[in-house]
């Protein structure tokens, strides 16, 4: 779990590696499996509680303006004892970032639909896109918020009313929706909102020097660039990155235009929306969690789109900083509830921890946008974490229950709810987990990689030449990996496989010959390349080692403790498989764990167990403290992975184990 160094810079252009679009990958395993639940499921779901919320009275411009569902954080006592907003009285309510969700939502039922035919619901999703088209006014502009609820009043508070944001959920899902099932109507919509939005923004003496104070568009921007080929919303994502943070600050700016002093913020500092200093100057995480995260993101695109190394000198340093002082075991991150973020260095509390849902979907996210810029494991092995763990810990096994934060101890009332007031959680894992496929492979000219392992079958372009890669493994529970290679001729490609810091042992054979890990080895990742031929096989075989992971000394809250881990799960103690307070438990270093595939359990899973010793309470009696220690009982224990917990009967939960 220590940290991988630094790339070191490489002296020509580096290859642009792209995630392949959803359709290009066909899952099945473990993987399988959860898109199977989000499609049967969870896209229904989403779209049924987005109109239970109220946000289709909200987007449809043939119904009547509705009253405000959810107030602002604070508003008049007039307007709260008329029933009626006023909407002078307050800066935020999350009824303003409604658009993000429907585009979100979007998102998830695109590639649903992809997975498995649903008429009823594609039906519904095109009545939205039609909504959001008639809605979309003769310029271009188009927010539900700011034409139905507040009009007149666009573009007037971009460091707190996500106007950007809601744009790039929305151009997220037009993209996908475009891709899953081949209709453009929502593309084409959204691609004029972000002409229009290029017409406001940019570095002209006209334009505003704007953007937003929730990261997202930024991302979006690259996604609209690549599927339409326009390089204006490149440039304009470009233009972003590189305004945020400059002086003098548009956030001042802004807020003296509307009448507003600048120092009256809410969070009181520029840190909690990264706008602090301008992006390359950064070295620091801070802030919003899932704010950061989609900085990063769209910080790393633009790195990869424009070979600017200027961006991954600061990316780097900010990954260093995140994971050797801010991020948990479980791949989640942000501690605190107060700003959805960061604290201080080392401080990990485990039964506070706020850990959103969306942070590590966002964590993710940025992994996966530094391997644009190449193979590298260190930022590979995190995106698996967090995926793995601290991601698809938010939802339930059957899609239909959520998380929004991820604590890593639970006294047995934190559960998993059917719905938020503030609902960006589960729209952003469901559509996560639907295009996991596109996490698991990277392309480019003449170069493919595989990032994460499971069973699937891929259809990558190498430059104008198909590639097809079917991976046949039971991973996670199983680190045997077989990969063959169809081609319609004979052709040259670099295949880079990644060999995860967890493992200590791993082998590889091309067509039964074994190939020297050492010497083929770049970045943690090794790199065959060869002539292909239909046919060819690859097998990997990574050893599942379980392993203890100790904490460094400055986490106070787990010193002297130890968590168990196998591969890329980290495991966790549950009471309904413990039945004893499990603060009691100690393992000790000796103790051999036993890892055992349990088919019946929890969908399937590997369940690990020891002989682990337990301060005994029977000799206590009505005494709360007394001199002599207690004394130790052995028994046995049995943990399971992380992300399955609180789907059986609700309990403690604990996955920081004392040490013995």
């Amino acid at each position: 779990m220590t940290a991988e160094p630094a790339p070191a810079s490489r002296e020509a252009p580096r290859a642009r590696f792209r995630p392949p679009a959803v359709p290009q990958v066909d899952v099945r395993g473990f993987w399988g499996s959860r898109v199977d639940a989000v499609a049967d499921k969870t896209a229904d779901i989403l779209y049924e509680r987005c109109v239970e919320a109220g946000m289709l009275d909200q987007l449809d411009p043939d119904r009547p303006v509705p009253e405000l569902r959810i107030p602002f954080m604070s508003m008049s006592p007039a307007a709260v004892t008329s029933g009626k907003p006023t909407f002078t009285s307050g800066t935020v309510t999350t009824q303003m970032f409604w658009d993000s969700d429907l585009g979100k939502t979007i998102e998830t039922a695109a590639y649903s639909l992809y997975r498995k035919k649903n008429p009823e619901l594609e039906a519904k999703i095109d009545a939205v896109i039609d909504m959001f088209a008639k809605l979309q006014q003769p310029d271009g502009y188009l927010s539900s918020w700011y034409q139905r609820m507040q009009p007149g009043l666009r573009w007037t508070n971009l460091r707190d009313c996500h106007e950007l944001y809601c744009a790039g959920h929305l151009i997220e899902g037009a993209v996908a929706y475009y891709q899953a099932t081949g209709k453009r109507k929502l593309l084409d919509v959204m691609a004029r909102y972000a002409d229009h939005i290029d017409t406001m923004f940019g570095p002209e003496p006209e334009k505003k020097k704007g953007y937003c104070g929730h990261e997202e568009i930024e991302l979006a921007l690259v996604k609209l660039a690549r599927v339409t080929g326009n390089d204006r919303y490149m440039k304009l994502a470009k233009y972003f990155i590189d305004q945020r943070g400059q002086q003098p600050h548009y956030f001042d700016e802004e807020a003296l235009a509307r009448g507003s002093d600048p120092s009256k913020f809410h969070f009181g500092t520029y840190e909690y929306n990264q706008s602090h200093k301008p992006v390359r100057e950064q070295d620091k995480v801070v802030g919003h969690a899932v704010r950061a995260m989609y900085l990063y993101s769209g910080m790393a695109d633009v790195a990869t789109e424009f070979h600017d190394d200027t961006l991954r000198v600061a990316l780097d340093k900010l990954w260093d900083d995140l994971n050797s002082k801010q991020l948990y075991v479980t791949g989640g991150l942000g501690p605190s509830d107060a700003n959805e973020g960061f604290t201080a260095d080392y401080d990990l509390p485990n039964e506070t921890a706020y850990a959103e849902t969306c942070a590590a979907v966002a964590l993710a996210f940025w992994a996966n946008r530094m391997l644009g810029m190449g193979p590298n494991r260190r930022y590979a092995d995190v995106m698996e974490q967090a995926i793995y763990n601290g991601a698809i810990s938010g939802i339930s096994l059957d899609g239909s229950l959520f998380f929004y934060e991820n604590p890593l101890e639970s006294r047995g009332h934190h559960n998993r709810w059917k719905w938020h007031r503030c609902p960006c959680c589960p729209p952003n894992l469901g559509r996560m987990i639907a295009s996991i496929g596109s996490y698991m492979y990277g392309q480019a000219e003449g170069e493919i990689a595989v990032h994460l392992y499971g069973d699937s079958t891929a259809r990558l372009d190498i430059g104008g030449k198909e590639v097809r890669l079917t991976q046949t493994t039971r991973y996670p529970w199983d680190g045997a990996i077989g990969i063959t290679v169809d081609v319609d001729a004979p052709t040259r490609f670099a295949l880079s496989l990644r060999i995860p810091g967890w493992c200590r042992k791993a082998s590889l054979k091309v067509n039964g010959e074994a190939v020297d890990l050492q010497a083929v080895t770049i970045d943690g990742y090794a790199r065959l390349d060869r002539e292909w031929k239909a046919g060819d096989s690859v097998a990997l075989d990574l050893e599942l080692a379980v392993e203890r992971i100790h904490a460094h000394p400055e986490v106070r809250q787990d010193a002297g403790r130890v968590t168990l881990k196998r591969g890329p799960l980290v495991y966790c103690l549950e009471a309904v498989d413990n039945p004893i307070s499990l603060n009691r438990v100690a393992l000790p270093s000796d103790a051999p764990v036993d890892a055992r595939y349990e088919d019946g359990l929890l969908g399937g899973v590997v369940t690990l167990s020891a002989k682990a010793k337990a301060d005994a309470t029977a000799d206590w009696g009505g005494t709360l403290y007394r001199t002599e220690p207690p004394k130790s009982e052995e028994v046995a224990i049995k943990a399971v992975p992380y992300f399955v917990w609180d789907n059986r009967e609700p309990g403690e939960m604990l996955v920081w184990l004392r040490g013995g």
